[in-house]
């Protein structure tokens, strides 16, 4: 029912931005439920496939990438080749020849369903020791002071979160008032109009929060930064799709009522968070010295 769909979007809208303003452990114990969960729907998408993936192993792994993101952020990308090895590592000491396919769908749920997500983490923690005033590395916004007064990780984040958001109340909008054009045959009910009018708005709020942050080249920066989340959420939409098909199930699980499972709902995150993060300590910093701010 309609109402149910209501209600549980605002409740997650709600516990989402909660974990997101609190920061530190709070927001590594709120994204290790949902890459939990998430890895659960994916695996069970691929035993639809007949594959038998290494599923508790990476389900372990995946969450001391997470801590590890937390604890010691220099670490983390270290820990994902063991990981990797330690999944490898369990496959080669089963019964069962394990076959490629095994393998396979077990490092990219590693990859997919962990790495990726863990960059979430690793934005949030930005600067985010120097401005904890809660136990656990915790934060919260008070006396508010404005957007660009928040801890540089908070408002990186509630920027890409904004960013995906527009993305797809601008595609949904804007795709059934003048979708016409069947974008893939992967999502049939995705349309050319809506993606585009998607990312359009992902590109608008990009360039709001690029001047509420002074970022250097403000309309440049923010329009690439909008640029680039409205095209990998849809791509992230799409990907999930794709699986999703291929496994012949209509939603990945039914956590969420009224919306499906958690890859339904989080799909459009999973490539973000990495291009992201990258984008602003790699690319700003660039931007900005070639501005000669």
């Amino acid at each position: 029912m309609p109402w149910i769909r209501i209600l549980s979007t605002i409740v997650a809208i709600a516990i989402a931005l909660g974990m997101v303003l609190l920061g530190g452990w709070y927001f590594t114990a709120f994204f290790g439920f949902l890459v939990y969960f998430g890895l659960l729907e994916y695996f069970k998408l691929a035993r639809a496939k007949n594959i038998s993936p290494a599923a508790k192993t990476t389900l372990v792994v995946s969450q001391v990438i997470l801590v590890v993101c937390t604890a010691a952020p220099a670490l983390a990308d270290a820990v994902v080749p063991v990981a990797g090895t330690l999944i490898c590592t369990y496959l080669l000491l089963q019964p069962k020849l394990a076959s490629i396919s095994d393998l396979a769908t077990s490092i990219f749920g590693l990859f997919y369903g962990g790495h990726l997500p863990s960059y979430w983490v690793r934005l949030r923690g930005l600067g985010s020791g120097a401005d904890s005033n809660l136990p656990l590395g915790g934060f919260w916004p008070f006396p508010w002071e404005g957007f660009s007064h928040l801890p540089e990780g908070l408002s990186l984040t509630l920027l890409a979160f904004f960013c995906i958001w527009a993305t797809d109340i601008g595609a949904y909008i804007m795709g059934r008032l003048f979708g016409r054009t069947r974008l893939t045959h992967i999502s049939p009910k995705k349309t050319v109009e809506g993606a585009v009018y998607g990312v359009l708005a992902s590109i608008l709020v990009g360039i709001w929060g690029a001047v509420a942050l002074d970022w250097p080249w403000a309309v440049f920066t923010g329009l690439a930064l909008g640029l680039m989340i409205g095209i990998a959420g849809l791509v992230g939409d799409l990907t999930e799709s794709m699986m999703k098909r291929d496994a012949g199930v209509k939603d990945s699980g039914d956590l969420i009522p009224g919306h499906g499972g958690i890859l339904d709902r989080a799909d459009s995150y999973v490539f973000t968070a990495p291009l992201v993060y990258y984008f602003v300590t790699l690319f700003l910093p660039m931007v900005a010295k070639l501005a000669g701010t």
